[in-house]
Parts: C-alpha cells; structure tokens; sequence
C-alpha cells in the first residue's frame, strides 16, 4: 500500500492533484486507514496511470469520471469506453501534430540565429532593426 505521497512521487503526479482526483472519484477502490490517510494499492496505480493519461491531453474531469463509472459497471461498457479511448487518442494525434509543427519551427529559428551568431550578422526580420532611431522606444 502507498500514501499519497509516495504515490505522487512513482507517478510523478502531486499529492494536491492526486487529493483533487480522489475527491472527484477517480479512485474508486482507495482505502483509507485508521488515521484517515488514503492508501493506494498497486491496482489503483492503474487507476492513477489512467487517469494522468486522459488528464495530459486534456480530458475533462467529467469525461473521465464518466470512463471510470464504465470501468465500474463491467463488460457491457466496452464499446463506450473503447469509443472514448479512440476520441482521446485521437486528439492526442493533433496535439502531436501541432508540437511537431512547433518544434519545427524552433528548429528553424535556433537554426537562423545560431547562423547569426557564428557570422556576427545583423537580425534583418527583428522590426526593431527597421525602425528610425527617431521612433524607437525608450
């Protein structure tokens, strides 16, 4: 059994976030001992895994609360959970796709100054090397 805190060091998650999770019932299965301190057990680190996943690309509280309750309920759920694993993954995709597309431009620029750098050049597309020295702000 883990406590909070040793659970947020493992899943690198805070223990504040982690008290949040728990009390909007994403761990359905946390005991709580004798001093009222939440243990986790190795089955709830799932809970926490998944949890951690869907909040990272954005998930709503309520969506995963309702992926939970799925969980919960069995079997019978599959379809609905398997669509809601999908629709997550899917936007996981086009936040992948927007980093590269960052990242790529980052590339470009570290590229462009570092060449600015190494030849003492001049920053011709910084728009405050085009302004008068009269309209330059102080």
């Amino acid at each position: 059994m883990y406590t909070i805190k040793e659970v947020a060091q493992k899943m690198d998650v805070s223990e504040h976030t982690l008290r949040f999770w728990a009390k909007s019932g994403f761990f359905p299965f946390v005991k709580r001992n004798e001093n009222n301190i939440r243990l986790f057990s190795d089955n709830d680190l799932g809970w926490v895994k998944i949890v951690k996943c869907l909040r990272s690309v954005g998930t709503e509280n309520k969506a995963i609360k309702k992926y939970i309750d799925l969980c919960i309920i069995g079997d019978s759920t599959i379809q609905e959970r398997y669509d809601i694993i999908r629709s997550t993954k899917k936007k996981a995709l086009q936040q992948m796709k927007e980093l590269r597309q960052q990242l790529d431009l980052l590339d470009y620029k570290e590229k462009f100054y570092q060449n600015l750098i190494q030849n003492n050049l001049e920053d011709v597309w910084n728009p405050m090397n085009n302004v008068r020295p009269r309209d330059k702000v102080v």
